[in-house]
């Protein structure tokens, strides 16, 4: 199986959280048309997200084997199919592809990643304590304030590449790249919401190629 090659890039280690911020809408980029002599529509996909982080990894699988399922179209997470410290080996997925009679592997992996960081202050709070005195109109205001540490965020755009491979051929047969822009808080656990929206734009460009059955 001819899996994609890594550009190794020192996205791969930080690319986990960057997939999990706040994003924008992927805009997608078609890179491989379907040949007309693709055997195509498949219907049985083995998913593989090749990301460092195995959490990343199962996450991104699991939306678009749930989106992959709402078209009708059977496919396996091959994080369900391995354990955290399993190498992501050609040998493995093929392996994979075997047991579960796939007869096509999507993978998808991070191509390019720009980062920056911003700091914006945090809203102080303040109190105000305020009294009387002995003298006409004249007050005694005594004021707290309460600073919170700043927000610090990154952002950026990042870049993932997703392919899929004929079984039969071995061969790759279709290729979109998929970019948005992102921002996250490092402060604040990581939400999921951004896998759903990769793996529908994947799926929804899968399904309006011919790659899946519509």
């Amino acid at each position: 199986m001819n899996v994609m090659k890594y550009r190794h890039l020192m996205v791969l280690a930080s690319l986990a959280m960057v997939l999990s911020a706040c994003s924008s809408m992927p805009s997608v980029k078609k890179i491989q048309k379907l040949p007309d002599t693709a055997d195509a529509p498949y219907d049985n996909i083995l998913v593989v997200a090749l990301l460092s982080s195995y959490t990343a990894r199962k996450g991104l699988e699991k939306q678009v084997v749930s989106q992959l399922a709402e078209r009708g179209t059977k496919s396996v997470a091959s994080t369900s199919m391995m354990e955290p410290t399993t190498p992501m080996t050609k040998e493995n997925y093929v392996a994979m592809i075997d047991e579960i009679g796939a007869d096509a592997m999507l993978v998808s992996q991070p191509i390019d990643l720009q980062t920056g960081i911003s700091i914006q202050d945090a809203n102080p709070q303040a109190t105000y304590n305020i009294r009387p005195t002995y003298y006409f109109n004249v007050w005694d205001v005594n004021l707290t304030e309460y600073i919170e540490p700043p927000f610090v965020g990154i952002e950026g755009t990042y870049v993932l590449a997703t392919q899929v491979y004929s079984v039969s051929t071995r061969e790759a047969v279709w290729a979109i790249e998929s970019t948005a822009d992102f921002h996250q808080d490092i402060s604040v656990p990581r939400p999921y919401g951004i896998y759903l929206d990769e793996a529908r734009s994947i799926v929804k460009h899968l399904s309006r190629d011919g790659v899946i059955a519509k």
